[in-house]
């Protein structure tokens, strides 16, 4: 049965019409998911056909132009290069390919009914934008925080420095019609082995600071990580703190399947994806971010992508028939957690950023296992045996101090292994379990008939 809902922003602003935030804001009122891969190929034709494999999917989708690595960086020579000589990167050089060539890429592909957002991974992020908003797109993400802490060794300072300058053009490129959409990259930082609430906090500390540069249509984002009931109370505070703080955006929360060490199998890999199709469902989350059963392996192909978002997409679409889950949401103080740290960081400075850098250089945000020069380096985070992801120290985060057997103990390089590959052995496990399971019932002997004389 699908339920109605109002889009996650309808008591503040309202979407622009055409903008990326009403695509998905109607989708999701509409009850159905909208789902994206993580795409990017630096031949156009070639991602011209990853744009219409994506449109055409059995799925509701949104497109994805992932930017290559040199262009992230800013080494355009590198690219420009790479270009003249014919050579492969690995994602699209939306800053240097000619203006006509990546009109050309999106001309009857990008429309109101699919949206195409850029990816991008820079701390330095004023020559995408410039170039994104030049062929006439209007949605991408990132971060101040997310872009540097640990993709970066820039000082933390110069990144939130650029990201205003970047937030600051986007913003021109808004009108009556379309709104610029910016999505936090903040609830995905490191990929795993943060605790949700810190994740939660950065996500909303990140999308107030581009509301303060003049963007009004974000998206929210947390990355799903090592427990489902743990991820479901970590997004249902994600949502209720939104909805305080992000009052006067369009806004919506995107959910990323699992970033970390992924499974190896097909049937893993299928795992994980579906269990974050049905969160997704579960907690409201409007848009999803999938990955392919060729994560631990490779790059994926068109084909994959397409593969995973119509899975994914039919795992959500049962999830959505199915009874709803009336269980209680476990309250773990997670989101009194993720409202210190925020309240926390907001009291520093009136501006965003300059409260964003206080927060790092007092250690009030510090994210475990980071060696960014800026980030003081004492929190440190564990899986135990049911997968929730726990503190085991402080530093001098501005939350209650916590209590188990790990506080205070030391992580050891076996223990961070086994917590780096928890969620890859758990899904392959299973996986190759239900295979010896299947070779078992198919190699046993048929029942003889039986005998006539018994």
């Amino acid at each position: 049965m699908n339920h109605q809902r109002p889009a996650e922003g309808a008591a503040g602003r309202q979407p622009a019409c055409g903008s990326f935030g009403q695509f998905v804001a109607d989708q999701h009122q509409a009850g159905r998911l909208v789902v994206q891969p993580r795409m990017g190929m630096s031949d156009p034709a070639v991602m011209r056909a990853g744009l219409e494999a994506t449109k055409a999917a059995r799925a509701t989708t949104a497109g994805t132009i992932t930017v290559d690595s040199f262009t992230r960086t800013g080494d355009r020579n590198a690219v420009q290069t790479a270009l003249a000589a014919g050579l492969e990167l690995n994602g699209y050089p939306i800053a240097d390919h000619d203006l006509l060539v990546s009109r050309r890429v999106l001309h009857g592909v990008r429309d109101k009914t699919f949206p195409v957002q850029v990816r991008h991974g820079s701390a330095r992020p004023q020559h995408i934008f410039a170039a994104l908003m030049a062929v006439g797109l209007d949605a991408t993400e990132g971060g101040p925080v997310s872009y540097c802490m640990p993709y970066s060794r820039l000082p933390l300072r110069e990144s939130v420095r650029n990201w205003a300058q970047a937030c600051e053009m986007f913003t021109q490129n808004g009108s009556a019609q379309a709104d610029p959409h910016l999505e936090t990259f903040g609830g995905c930082l490191l990929g795993q082995l943060c605790p949700p609430s810190l994740l939660v906090a950065l996500s909303l500390l990140e999308a107030m600071f581009f509301r303060q540069h003049g963007v009004r249509s974000v998206s929210v984002s947390y990355a799903q990580q090592s427990n489902a009931e743990q991820d479901r109370e970590a997004i249902l505070a994600l949502r209720h703190l939104a909805r305080i703080l992000l009052d006067d955006c369009d806004w919506h929360v995107v959910l990323y399947t699992y970033m970390g060490l992924f499974p190896r199998t097909p049937e893993g890999a299928n795992g994980v994806l579906a269990e974050a199709a049905r969160l997704a469902v579960r907690t409201g989350s409007a848009r999803l971010i999938v990955k392919t059963t060729a994560e631990a392996h490779r790059i994926p192909s068109i084909a994959e992508n397409v593969a995973a978002m119509e899975y994914a997409a039919s795992v959500a679409a049962a999830e959505r028939a199915a009874a709803p889950n009336t269980a209680p949401v476990t309250n773990t103080g997670l989101l009194d957690e993720a409202r210190a740290l925020v309240e926390a960081t907001l009291s520093l400075h009136s501006d965003v950023g300059v409260a964003l850098v206080e927060a790092f250089r007092r250690g009030w945000l510090d994210i475990p296992f980071c060696l960014h020069p800026d980030n003081a380096g004492q929190t440190r985070a564990y899986i135990d045996s049911s997968g929730w992801l726990r503190w085991s120290a402080l530093g001098a985060l501005p939350i209650p101090a916590v209590d188990g057997p790990r506080t205070g103990g030391a992580i050891g390089s076996a223990d961070l292994l086994d917590s780096l590959s928890f969620v890859s052995r758990k899904f392959d496990s299973a996986a190759l379990g239900g295979r010896r399971g299947r070779r078992t019932m198919s190699h046993r002997p048929l029942m003889s008939q039986p005998d006539d004389n018994r």
